[in-house]
């Protein structure tokens, strides 16, 4: 009895930890949801215009070009950097934080 209560605790931790670790990684279409966004944000769209920026940027089959998620993040916060006309230690802490956030 012991015996099986202790597999079913093992049990229970290891399949806690597994989910734990995959709901921590995004999957590439979350990625790319999250990526969609943000560029959306930036461009400060709204209603039926932002309905279908967000269609159509979901649809694509690769991030720009073939460019890795970070490389995609690099872009987007470079061109929210250029939009608001920060330069110096602004644009440094700025392009800081943008690649922080996930």
């Amino acid at each position: 009895m012991n015996k099986l209560i202790s597999r079913l605790i093992l049990c229970g931790c290891c399949v806690t930890a597994s989910v734990t670790a995959t709901a921590a990684e995004k999957t590439a279409q979350q990625q790319k949801m999250t990526d969609c966004n943000h560029q959306a944000s930036s461009q400060s769209l709204k209603g039926d215009a932002r309905k279908g920026f967000m269609s159509t940027c979901l649809k694509k089959e690769n991030n720009k070009a073939g460019l890795t998620t970070q490389q995609q993040k690099m872009k987007t916060c470079n061109a929210d950097a250029k939009q608001k006309a920060l330069k110096g230690d602004a644009r440094k802490s700025f392009m800081s934080s943008c690649l922080k956030k996930s």
